[in-house]
């Protein structure tokens, strides 16, 4: 049987040959100055056919480990060495990256803009050429985010476990916690449900950044990945990390305003009515006590010692007692895995 020769690569105008690498810029929106801001795409085609992965990052412009994550991963990879394409965006909202700030200069969230269309606002538009130019062309997507401002976040996949090659993906990934996420209308992974295309979502560290354990553990995922899919020879590194499921997870919010004295860390197991913090008026000594309603794992934490009434304090992802020890497990060896120097 006569082997299938790959075709070269078509985006906008572009040709790319098999086992080359291009640099394109998709024209996005202009700034109220008239300067021009393109879309940055990298585009790996490989020499054999296979998938077509994207992988992007930043599409709420202060979240950097992602932008790391996709440079870390341009330099490791070999367009010679490799089956199908893979399309990095390292900043997908190029306009909060300049602002430093989540939003698009509307305040609109590019994250809740998808679809989008061809005319109407800055995130409508934008999130149209982002869905038409790369979205509907891949076979898989990885997207990378981090927790807000002031909120860190322990690495983990969001997933929708409906769909078998996503949840194939997010094993792969191997990060120490895969929850189970129900898509949100107007989000990347809500029109990837739409169009049938298997998304996973990487959550690591806080907004304007970088954590370094976190981005070794995004770039060691993404090429896991890939290796799940064929795109590139060799073994998966699992640094002896084998994911635990959570099927939800709660936000615990703060029932006073004052200091908040936390009594746990991020990544740290935790029981149903364990004590989570103390929240105090800074000219009284009676404090309101925060305890978890749940059993789980905090996979997310505000770092602000500071709250008001109803202030989002701590996210936890929910197991049975019985879960509890093996994941605790994998969250205490992911962090011995990745050291969190710089280099």
């Amino acid at each position: 049987m006569a082997k299938v020769r790959q075709q070269p690569y078509e985006l906008a105008e572009h040709t790319i040959q098999p086992g080359t690498r291009c640099a394109i810029h998709l024209p996005a929106a202009r700034l109220y100055n008239d300067t021009a801001l393109d879309l940055h795409v990298e585009v790996f085609h490989g020499v054999k056919p296979g998938p077509t992965l994207l992988v992007c990052a930043a599409i709420h412009g202060d979240e950097l480990n992602g932008i790391e994550i996709c440079r870390r991963l341009m330099d490791v990879i070999d367009p010679g060495q490799l089956a199908g394409t893979l399309l990095v965006v390292p900043v997908v909202n190029m306009f909060g990256f300049i602002q430093r700030s989540r939003y698009l200069p509307d305040r609109r969230d590019l994250n809740r803009c998808f679809p989008g269309s061809e005319r109407g606002a800055l995130g409508s538009r934008l999130a149209h050429i982002i869905n038409t130019s790369l979205v509907e062309r891949a076979t898989h997507i990885i997207d990378l985010h981090t927790g807000a401002v002031h909120r860190s976040n322990l690495p983990q996949i969001r997933v929708n476990v409906e769909s078998e090659i996503a949840v194939q993906m997010a094993e792969a990934f191997n990060s120490p916690v895969i929850l189970n996420s129900k898509n949100v209308e107007g989000t990347l992974r809500s029109q990837c449900s739409e169009l049938g295309i298997p998304l996973i979502l990487y959550e690591a560290g806080e907004a304007l950044r970088f954590d370094f354990a976190a981005i070794r553990a995004g770039l060691n995922g993404v090429t896991n990945v890939m290796k799940m899919l064929k795109m590139m020879k060799g073994r998966r590194t699992r640094k002896k990390v084998t994911p635990v499921f959570a099927q939800r997870s709660v936000w615990v919010r703060s029932e006073s305003d004052g200091l908040v004295l936390s009594r746990v860390e991020l990544g740290q197991s935790v029981s149903r009515n364990q004590i989570l913090a103390e929240v105090v008026a800074p000219h009284e000594s009676e404090t309101t006590v925060i305890t978890s309603p749940v059993t789980g794992i905090i996979i997310g934490i505000s770092n602000i010692p500071i709250a008001n009434e109803g202030e989002a304090l701590f996210n936890i992802a929910c197991f049975d007692k019985s879960e509890i020890p093996t994941a605790s497990e994998m969250v205490d060896t992911f962090v011995e895995a990745y050291p969190t120097d710089p280099l």
